[in-house]
């Protein structure tokens, strides 16, 4: 009977670090999944169309440059995403998977994060 209880308790414990650690993980993914979507979207704000913005003055994304440049960022992070253009709104949508290490005893063998940053091309005064 005792040994029945150990293993129980065992088990119990194994889980609660399992949550504690991969959990952990998990939002230190997530938190990772917003900087990204946040520094592509910067990046691909900042692909003005210089032509426009010189004859103008007006701050006008060039909308292939812009995803292009917030695509670059994310191949350099080896995360995926999506990257969009709405005017001069770069909007970004990252997707980061966190391998678990202690959950995956029990068949949870990854946490998923998806995570979305926009950025505005303004003009300086």
């Amino acid at each position: 009977m005792v040994t029945a209880f150990t293993v129980i308790i065992v088990a119990a414990l194994v889980l609660f670090a399992g949550l504690a650690l991969d959990g952990g993980l998990a939002l230190d993914g997530r938190i990772k999944a917003i900087d990204e979507a946040q520094e592509a979207a910067r990046a691909g704000a900042q692909a003005l169309n210089v032509a426009t913005y010189r004859s103008s003055g007006q701050a006008v994304l060039d909308p292939s440059a812009a995803v292009g440049a917030a695509n670059a960022y994310l191949a350099g992070t080896g995360d995926a995403g999506t990257a969009s253009v709405n005017g001069t709104i770069v909007t970004v949508t990252v997707t980061r998977s966190q391998h678990t290490r202690i959950l995956s005893i029990i068949g949870i063998g990854s946490m998923t994060a998806h995570e979305t940053a926009s950025a505005t091309a303004e003009q300086g005064k």
